[in-house]
């Protein structure tokens, strides 16, 4: 492939801005959480998410279609607004502009997936298949989050934030990994999502169990 000079520059952008997001992530995944320096580095790597996310979909639109990385913009990129969101809705639930987003990502989704199927080759299923369900299945949670009993949003909430932001970090790892790591396809690009699945359920164990210090204090605050 011949890469034009739009294109190379929208690629240095993608993959300095993914590089940066991926390490504020890592940081505030690991450090103290609640403070002002976590709020303030956690509007940082949202910034920098949404440029990945937006250089990602030039990529795919304008210059090579990929459909793995085209799931993936959709899913990352969903997830962080919804997974922001979430944080100023809390135990209320929903609200209008929360439907208006889950509406695009739905319609997003529906206009995707026939380019998916008539460009199915161009990715390994298993991944391809499997990124798409979980961008279906978030959808749906969202779509049937809005009948939920009032006072389940003042639980669950919690939960959702944890999942949807900690997924747009390993969404980021296994994009990734599907471009520079060239052995051990599909596996070395599912393992990714793995660890990122292990390291939310055992936020999720914390939450539920109230042993985690310092993660209900960020949980209560407002980035």
């Amino acid at each position: 492939m011949e890469y034009t000079t739009p294109n190379l520059i929208n690629i240095v952008i993608h993959v300095f801005a993914g590089t940066v997001g991926l390490i504020i992530g890592f940081v505030l995944l690991a450090r103290k959480k609640g403070d002002s320096t976590h709020r303030k580095w956690g509007k940082i790597y949202a910034f920098f998410v949404f440029v990945v996310c937006l250089s990602a979909a030039i990529g795919v639109t304008a210059f090579r279609f990929l459909p793995l990385f085209a799931v993936l913009t959709v899913l990352v990129f969903y997830q962080l607004i919804s997974g922001w969101r979430v944080i100023y809705t809390k135990g209320s639930g929903p609200k209008l502009i929360d439907g208006i987003i889950t509406f695009i990502g739905i319609f997003a989704t529906v206009a995707l997936v026939p380019i998916l199927f008539a460009n199915a080759e161009l990715a390994n299923p298993s991944v391809l298949y499997s990124s798409l369900g979980a961008l279906i299945t978030i959808l749906f949670y969202d779509v049937v989050r809005w009948v939920f009993p009032k006072n389940w949003h003042k639980t669950l909430w919690k939960y959702e934030h944890v999942y949807k932001l900690v997924a747009t970090l390993f969404g980021m790892v296994s994009a990734f990994v599907g471009n520079v790591v060239r052995f051990g396809q599909p596996y070395s690009q599912i393992l990714p999502s793995i660890i990122g699945i292990l390291i939310i359920l055992g936020f999720f164990v914390k939450i539920y169990r109230g042993q985690n210090k310092d993660l209900p204090q960020m949980l209560e605050e407002k980035i």
